[in-house]
């Protein structure tokens, strides 16, 4: 079994579209969907908010 990582920069709230049509369009099977969670202003840094700058998803392979 082979394995492909992909990184897709995302806007969650806005991109979700985007998102969905990448997923459609790949041939294996989806294993995991990983987000990035950026902590760039001091809200996010506590935790009161969140924003996804990016996520990663493996992909299992034929």
């Amino acid at each position: 079994m082979n394995y492909k990582v992909h990184r897709l920069d995302i806007n969650l709230e806005k991109d979700q579209l985007t998102l969905e049509k990448f997923l459609n369009e790949l041939s294996g099977e989806v294993i995991s969907i990983i987000p990035n969670i950026a902590k760039t202003t001091i809200f996010q840094i506590y935790g009161f908010t969140r924003k996804i700058d990016f996520i990663i998803i493996i992909e299992k392979i034929k």
